[in-house]
């Protein structure tokens, strides 16, 4: 069951009895007798489901002077005039179906204001409505998510690894370790000589290998100055032979 529900109401409206229209330009309320209208009363518009009505009612008793069935708006059934805000051209109806055009207008711009927004107000509840229905009875679209032909789609992927540092999915394995530390640079089986303040000199043992040449010389050791920076005779050599260190 539907009931009616009143979308504004105007406790004041002036009706006129207009001339039919002289061209295709639109009504002008100049035209009309704006000082004396045919009758003065209440408007109300009050929808029931989808349907409009504006009527006319008197107002002490509420009685109905006219009636104003509207299907669409803008339309044929309530029409704004070209010269002025305030001034519309409805289409009254009686119960016979006859049907006459009459000029409503409103003593203030704020009163043909509100009239204007309820009615888009209801329209677009109409629209919505229909729209509505409309969806229910027509199947919905089916979305293909397939690959077409030669489509194909890319991923970038990252990954996380224990430390919080990021890597990529395609990065390889790192090799293990041997557990043999690499040689130290510039050469193998090199041993400095001790230094001068050791108290004696430093020779070759007979027998080392040539690996324990001094840098750069081609040569092996011999004796080296004392600490007092003198060379040892030869004779005091032979006597020192138990000092010297062998490597």
């Amino acid at each position: 069951m539907e009931y009616e529900s009143v979308l504004i109401v105007k406790p004041e409206v002036f009706i006129y009895k207009i001339p039919p229209r002289a061209s295709n330009r639109g009504y002008r309320a100049a035209d009309w007798n704006l000082g004396e209208p045919t009758w003065t009363g209440r408007m109300r518009l009050v929808a029931k489901g989808t349907a409009c009505n504006l009527k006319l009612e008197d107002k002490t008793t509420g009685a109905l002077f006219a009636n104003c069935p509207i299907d669409t708006y803008p339309g044929v059934a309530i029409e704004a005039v070209s010269d002025s805000s305030r001034y519309f051209v409805i289409r009254v109806q009686d119960d016979n179906g006859r049907s006459a055009f009459l000029g409503l207008g409103f003593g203030d711009r704020s009163d043909s204001f509100d009239l204007n927004v309820a009615l888009q107000d209801h329209f677009k509840w109409v629209k919505n409505q229909e729209q509505i229905e409309k969806e229910k009875t027509e199947p919905k679209q089916q979305l293909d998510l397939g690959f077409k032909e030669g489509e194909t789609i890319k991923i970038n992927m990252r990954i996380t690894k224990k430390d919080g540092s990021e890597g990529t999915a395609r990065a390889g394995k790192a090799k293990p370790s041997s557990g043999i530390l690499p040689p130290p640079p510039g050469g193998i089986g090199k041993i400095a000589p001790p230094p001068s303040g050791a108290g004696g000199s430093v020779r070759q043992s007979p027998g080392t290998s040539p690996a324990h040449k001094a840098p750069g010389t081609g040569t092996e050791w011999t004796d080296y100055a004392s600490a007092g920076g003198q060379a040892q005779p030869q004779q005091q050599q032979n006597a020192a032979n138990s000092n010297w260190v062998q490597f």
